[in-house]
């Protein structure tokens, strides 16, 4: 499940990329990844759930996986709003910064402390 929930975080970054240059355009394809994305959002939380439970039956590093689950669902939440805001021509750098420092928390956590992640030594 690991592997399905960094290849899904792969194609929303993709997905987020391209819907911002196509809003950056004004081009309506923005709109329809934008809606994929939020699809992608639903595999993304599904997965991670899973692994969630996977590490709540194991009982191992509690604290630190719900951190990095709030993380998650705060990159998941700033990627929204960026695109929202961009789409609105409305300012966003506060959600980029935000946007970085939840990135960071969970490449941290989810490759660097966590046992279940893809990394040897993990």
């Amino acid at each position: 499940m690991t592997h399905l929930h960094i290849t899904s975080w792969v194609l929303a970054f993709i997905l987020f990329v391209l819907a911002l240059l196509f809003y950056k355009q004004g081009n309506k394809a923005g709109k329809i990844l934008h809606m994929v994305l939020r699809l992608d959002y639903l595999l993304i939380l599904y997965t991670g759930g899973d692994l969630l439970m996977d590490y709540f039956t194991a009982n191992m590093m509690l604290g630190e996986v719900l951190v990095k689950s709030f993380a998650g669902l705060w990159l998941i939440s700033m990627l929204e709003m960026i695109l929202i805001k961009t789409k609105k021509e409305k300012p966003t750098k506060n959600l980029w910064i935000q946007l970085a420092i939840a990135f960071v928390i969970v490449l941290a956590l989810g490759f660097g402390r966590l046992p279940m992640g893809i990394l040897p030594g993990a």
